[in-house]
């Protein structure tokens, strides 16, 4: 694993009573209910069931999400306020790569993520190559998005983020997509790298790797603490039913 950053140069990623809703065919739906954490750990896994509001929750920290109350923070940057500076901060990678792969080729999308940034046209070719290279993707460069496997797909997307050098790496279910070969690849490059990562997964190999893990279920997040406590109990709960729960 990558040397971590020092704990004074890790943003901490902070809410305090959040409560998300969104829009339902009867009026507003709880997404996220009186959520609060602080999260400064160099990798925190997010687990929990398929509609618990762990998506929604990672969105919060670079403003795709927009809480009704409560604050949040990425470091010093309120979101909601600065939605362009937390944007700065956090670079954000979704479950499936074709959200956000938006020009023809891989090398193509990677240079769209550098344009703003390196003005230079050879300078942003060249890093975007060098990134494909690192990726394992070099040869791919100038292939059609479309003719890529969902792995290498995931590659790509998760390449043009981590361009642009943001100081934290937010990842929705980033191994949903991919057979083993590539989530053993995308391990072994999250680990290479020295950004603070938040990683929302159903892989719990990949939520053991993590040095924090915190579970959401209903809308909010009901425990938190070491992978070697948190899974446990978390794998209990999906057997026997989580705490609150009739019957658990």
């Amino acid at each position: 694993m990558a040397d971590a950053p020092p704990d004074e140069l890790r943003a901490s990623l902070y809410c305090a009573d959040v409560t998300v809703t969104m829009d339902g065919p009867h009026g507003p739906v709880t997404v996220l209910d009186r959520v609060s954490c602080e999260f400064t750990a160099r990798r925190t896994a997010v687990v929990g069931l398929n509609g618990s509001g762990k998506s929604t929750f990672l969105r919060l920290f670079n403003a795709l999400v927009t809480p009704v109350s409560g604050v949040v923070r990425t470091g010093s940057v309120d979101p909601v306020a600065f939605p362009r500076d937390a944007r700065r901060q956090v670079g954000f990678v979704f479950t499936d790569p074709a959200s956000q792969i938006l020009m023809p080729t891989p090398l193509e999308d990677i240079e769209l993520s550098l344009r703003r940034g390196v003005k230079d046209r050879v300078e942003r070719t060249e890093r975007a190559m060098a990134w494909l290279r690192r990726m394992g993707l070099e040869a791919r460069a100038h292939h059609s998005v479309f003719d890529l496997s969902g792995g290498e797909r995931q590659l790509v997307a998760l390449a043009a983020v981590l361009a642009v050098e943001p100081r934290v790496l937010v990842l929705d279910e980033p191994t949903t997509l991919l057979d083993l070969r590539n989530r053993l690849r995308l391990r072994e490059l999250l680990d290479s790298l020295p950004q603070q990562q938040l990683v929302s997964t159903h892989d719990l190999d990949l939520a053991a790797t993590a040095e924090h893990v915190a579970v959401v279920h209903d809308s909010r997040i009901i425990d938190q603490g070491p992978p070697e406590r948190m899974l446990p109990l978390y794998r209990a709960w999906c057997a026997s039913g989580f705490p609150g729960e009739a019957g658990a």
